[in-house]
Parts: C-alpha cells; sequence; structure tokens
C-alpha cells in the first residue's frame, strides 16, 4: 500500500508501479470505453491527415511542378485543402471527446477520494495532518486536471504522430531514415535519466506541497493565538523556510527540464539539418533521372521537402512530449498520492458477518487497554467496568487520564488494543458501524455546523428526516422557540462552522441532531464546559431533556456533573482507580474526594470579593 510520507529513493515510480497505476486508471475509465474508442479514432484520422499534408506537398514537386502539370497541381492542391480541413473538424472533435472522458474521471476521482475520506476511522485523522489530507483533494488533484484538460491529447497525438511519421519516412526513403536515427541514441539516454530525475523531483514536489499547504490551514486556523502574542514575524518565518524547501524542489525540477529540452531541441535541428544536406546532394545527383529514381525509390527534390515537412512532425512531437513529461510525471505522483489514501485500510473493520445489536442493554468494559499507535504507550491499562441500561455514568479525572480515550472506545470511535466492550452482549466489533451509530451517538463539547440552515443541520442526525420530525426534535429539547424567533426561523444560513449563531445555539443544534437520532445510548463530551452561565442553563435544560430514558455517559469537566450522574467513575493515569456515587466517593476520602474539595474551593476562591 503506498504511504503518505515523505518521498525517499525507493519511492519512485518505477516501470511496475506505473503499470498498477495505468490499470486502476484503465478500471475506473471502463465506462467511458465507447468514447475512449470513438477518441482514439478521432486521433488517428488527424494524425493520417498531418502526415498526408507534406505527402500531398512531395507529389505536387515531383508530379506536378516539375513536370508543368496544371491540372494535377489542382487535383492535390484541393486534395491538401481537404485534408487540412479533415484536420481541424477531427482535432476539435477529439479535444471534445478526451475532455469530457478527462472531467468525468475527475469528477469521479474527487467523489470516490471525499467518500473514502469520511469513512476512514480516527486513528488515520489522528495520524495524518489535515493539511496534508486536503492537499490531497487540492494539489494532487489539479495536477490532474491539467493533464486532462490538454495533456492527454497532447500525449495521445504527439506519440501516434511520432510512429505514423516514422513509418511514413521509412517507407517514402529508407536512406535518409537512417540518417534520422543518428540522434536516437543521445535521445533515448537523455529521455531515461530525464525520467528518472524528473520523477524524484515531482515527487518531492507532491509531499512538500502538502507540508506547506498544513502550516497554512496550521497558521489560518491559530491566528487568534498568533496575534494575541504577538508572533506574526516568528510565524511568518516559519511559513517562508517551508516554502524555500518547495522553492528548492521546484528549482531542481527546472534545472532537470533546463538541461533535457534543448537536447531534443538541438536533436531536431541538426537532423534537420543532416537532412537538407545529404538529402539535397542525393537529389542534385539524381536529378536527370528524378522520373525513374522516383519509381525507383531514389531521393529526389520532393523526397527532401516531404522529410523536411514531416522531421517537424516528428521532433516537436518529440518535444512536446519531454515538455509534457513534466505534466505527466506530476499528475503520475499525484495519482500516486490519491490512490495511495484510497488505499489506506479503515482502521474500524466492518464485520463480515455482523450481528444486530440489542434494543438495549448494559455496556460492558472488560480488562480494556488501548494505544493510539500500535506497539506506542498504553493510554488505557486494564478497565473493567458495566454501565446498566438507562444509567447515567460520569467519567472524571485530570486532563490526559484517559477519560475521554474511555467514552470514545465505548462508542466505538476506536476498538480497544486489548480486552472487549459489549452492548447487550453483543461485541461492538461485531456490530455494522451504521446500526451501531444509530444506537450509540456521540455529542461533542463544541458543536459543529456545517454551511447551510439550521433546519438542514438538525437533519444531519437522521437521513430522510422531514422537516416535522426536525421541528419536534427541536421541541424535544426545548429549544423550537428560540429558533423559530429568527428573522428566517428554522431555514436561517449558519454560515461555515456555524459563525452566524452563538456556542449556546450551536450546542443546542448539536443537541438536537442527537434528540432526532433518538439513540439509546448518548456519550457527552460535556457541552456546557466553555458556555457563558445564562447560556449554560439553557444548554443545561436540553440536555437534561436529551437524557431522560437514555443510557448516558458523560465525560465530566465540571464537578456539578458528576454530582448529578448515578456515578462517577475517576480515571487517573490511564486506568479507572474508583468507582461509585457521588457521596460514596466524597465518604470514601480517596482521589474523586481530592478532585471534589479542590473543585469547592476554587468556587469559593471566584466568589470571595477582591
Amino acid at each position: 500500500m503506498w504511504g503518505m510520507s515523505a518521498v525517499s529513493d525507493d519511492e519512485q515510480l518505477d516501470a511496475e508501479a506505473a503499470r498498477r497505476l495505468l490499470r486502476r486508471c484503465w478500471r475506473m475509465l471502463d465506462q467511458y470505453r465507447l468514447q475512449l474508442v470513438g477518441a482514439l479514432a478521432l486521433v488517428v484520422l488527424y494524425t493520417l491527415a498531418t502526415v498526408a499534408g507534406p505527402y500531398l506537398v512531395k507529389l505536387g514537386i515531383d508530379r506536378a511542378i516539375r513536370k508543368g502539370d496544371g491540372s494535377m497541381l489542382d487535383k492535390i492542391v484541393l486534395a491538401y485543402v481537404g485534408v487540412a480541413a479533415i484536420g481541424f473538424l477531427s482535432n476539435r472533435a477529439q479535444v471534445m471527446v478526451l475532455g469530457r472522458v478527462g472531467e468525468n474521471f475527475l469528477r469521479d476521482m474527487r467523489v470516490r477520494v471525499f467518500d473514502h475520506l469520511l469513512r476512514l476511522s480516527m486513528p488515520f485523522y489522528d495520524r495524518e495532518k489535515a493539511g496534508v489530507v486536503v492537499s490531497r483533494m487540492t494539489s494532487d488533484v489539479d495536477s490532474l486536471q491539467e493533464l486532462v484538460q490538454m495533456g492527454l491529447i497532447q500525449f495521445l497525438s504527439s506519440l501516434l504522430l511520432i510512429v505514423v511519421s516514422v513509418v511514413a519516412l521509412f517507407f517514402v526513403s529508407w536512406q535518409l531514415m537512417l540518417i534520422c536515427l543518428i540522434p536516437l541514441p543521445f535521445v533515448v539516454v537523455a529521455s531515461i535519466k530525464f525520467q528518472r530525475d524528473s520523477n524524484r523531483a515531482y515527487l518531492t514536489i507532491r509531499d512538500r506541497i502538502g507540508n506547506m499547504l498544513s502550516m497554512l490551514q496550521e497558521g489560518i486556523a491559530g491566528v487568534r493565538v498568533i496575534q494575541a502574542f504577538s508572533r506574526e514575524d516568528v510565524q511568518t518565518g516559519r511559513f517562508g523556510r517551508r516554502n524555500r524547501t518547495l522553492y528548492d524542489a521546484h528549482m531542481r525540477s527546472v534545472k532537470i527540464q533546463a538541461w533535457y529540452l534543448p537536447v531534443i531541441e538541438f536533436a531536431g535541428t541538426g537532423t534537420t539539418a543532416l537532412v537538407m544536406g545529404i538529402g539535397g546532394w542525393l537529389a542534385v545527383r539524381n536529378g536527370v533521372r528524378a522520373e525513374g529514381s522516383a519509381a525507383g525509390g531514389a531521393v529526389t527534390v520532393g523526397t527532401v521537402a516531404f522529410f523536411v515537412l514531416s522531421l517537424s512532425n516528428l521532433f516537436e512531437p518529440v518535444q512536446q512530449l519531454s515538455q509534457l513529461f513534466n505534466t505527466v510525471q506530476s499528475a503520475g505522483a499525484g495519482l500516486n498520492k490519491l490512490f495511495g489514501l484510497m488505499d489506506t485500510e479503515v482502521d474500524l473493520v466492518e464485520p463480515v458477518d455482523p450481528v444486530a445489536l440489542p434494543a438495549e442493554g448494559a455496556i460492558v468494559v472488560d480488562r480494556v487497554s488501548f494505544a493510539y499507535t500500535p506497539g506506542g504507550e498504553r493510554v488505557l491499562r486494564d478497565v473493567s467496568l458495566t454501565v446498566a441500561p438507562g444509567e447515567r455514568l460520569a467519567l472524571v479525572g485530570p486532563t490526559g487520564a484517559g477519560k475521554s480515550t474511555l467514552a470514545k472506545l465505548m462508542a466505538r470511535l476506536y476498538d480497544p488494543t486489548e480486552g472487549t466492550i459489549t452492548f447487550g452482549g453483543v461485541d461492538l466489533r461485531a456490530v455494522a458501524t451504521a446500526e451501531l451509530r444509530r444506537q450509540i451517538v456521540v455529542v461533542p463539547q463544541e458543536g459543529f455546523l456545517f454551511n447551510g440552515t439550521i433546519r438542514d443541520n438538525v437533519r444531519l442526525g437522521r437521513a430522510g428526516a422531514g422537516d416535522a420530525e426536525v421541528e419536534d426534535a427541536l421541541e424535544a429539547i426545548g429549544a423550537r422557540e428560540r429558533f423559530a424567533a429568527l428573522p428566517a426561523g428554522l431555514d436561517t444560513e449558519v454560515r461555515e462552522r456555524g459563525s452566524r449563531l452563538s456556542a449556546g445555539e450551536k450546542q443546542l443544534v448539536s443537541l438536537a441532531r442527537a434528540a432526532l437520532a433518538d439513540p439509546t445510548v448518548l456519550v457527552l463530551d460535556e457541552a456546557t464546559s466553555s458556555l457563558d452561565p445564562g447560556t449554560e442553563a439553557l444548554v443545561e435544560q436540553a440536555l437534561e431533556r436529551l437524557m431522560v430514558g437514555r443510557t448516558v455517559i458523560v465525560i465530566a469537566h465540571r464537578l456539578s456533573t458528576s454530582e448529578r450522574a448515578d456515578r462517577v467513575g475517576v480515571v487517573l493515569g490511564g486506568r479507572l482507580v474508583e468507582l461509585g456515587t457521588h457521596d460514596e466517593l466524597v465518604a470514601a476520602g480517596g482521589a474523586y474526594a481530592s478532585l471534589y474539595d479542590t473543585w469547592i474551593r476554587g468556587l469559593a476562591a471566584a466568589s470571595s470579593p477582591g
């Protein structure tokens, strides 16, 4: 499987890797087979028309001009005009057909990559930088865009034109064709070196673009912190150094082009000079026997003219392919990264034969340990507990103790490294993800909203929910009137990340989603810890309504939440050290009692005057 890490020497797109890419592309293009066949026919027609032009010039010189045959010259001129018209029409048609196929391919690729990104598990996003992931859908797809818009057409047309031109040149005069082969070894050696060097350069560019986008996204997301501490110059300097590495990678590719492209140009110019010199000498020597020589395959003035005109059809496509090779390499590197992303396996494996989840039951955590990376440090160790149906369990502990990780494991956002977690006696790993998400819903601390209306964002809780069901969900948490009072009501546009709504309103929409989903189990990352007191009271009321009749696991940042829970679990250093009711744990005088006492003294200090 192709990874998404930095480029090393052994990551080059060798011949076998290129073949794999082509096979996968062909499978994606299989649905457009008829269009591709039609496009190929148009490319062949255009190529034949391009080669026919110089050949008609040869006939015009040898059979009409040299013989003074005006009638023959008129016919050849009319044929030339017809061939030019065919070339124009076939060229236009091939651009349209291949462009449509290429854009359809890109559209399919974007959808497949985006769909796979949404299905990848949380561990993937823990490992990968957001900017690198975004670069797969931006810079890597953009590298393909340039190829499919014109590059693919030029590639096919130039390649076929070279093949047909070589055949035609050999057919007209094998002697002059042998002269044209003189620079071939130099061109082949230069091309092999160019392919190897540019391949490595473009893979490096792709990765450095991803790193730069990652830093750009980080800078924009953290702009408030940067400005608060007046660190604009420091961050700009860091970005400048990262940008310099991208500049160096691009300049490396420019230097590779700078020595290769002149080689091809010189090969074409030198070959034309040889053909003019040797071909002209042969044509002069055969002067008085031109008609007979033409029949015998000897060189004539028309033959020399044909070669001079056709060499542009031979070396211009070679030069175009050389220039296009950079686009192909860049697209190949981007395609390699995209397929590498699509090959990334989902960490939470879907069961082959899924088991139905019971309508209700106890959540049992049995000797669970967990590490975020294979072989890494365990953030949870040998945790066991049972949450009864309808019970409210609060998980408390200092930051980094592992309480959030334990809650995420109970919702199967991650799979335990060791041990099992069951619901109603069924291992969560044996349940289809879609069914599990219907029964167990996670409400994050920050209510994330998507660009759209309030109604759209609530409807995210259950696909296909009608307007009345959305309104009922808002009514269930006591928030319907608040949003109905807005000028556009539930059709109010929330804008990107819900920027039009307050923090409390965003959280209410998030809770309404959960109410619409109507799960059996709620996992809450305490939704009021970052709200002001007035808004907190409103969200608390909505939470109380939402939790009625459900099993609730809440990550408590404030110990007032744990006071209202049926039981409290204290997580310290990755272990569940205490479990009981609030009163029992306070009376026990252990870790929870110490945390609670610290919290009470903090409240007293905050409320005291001065």
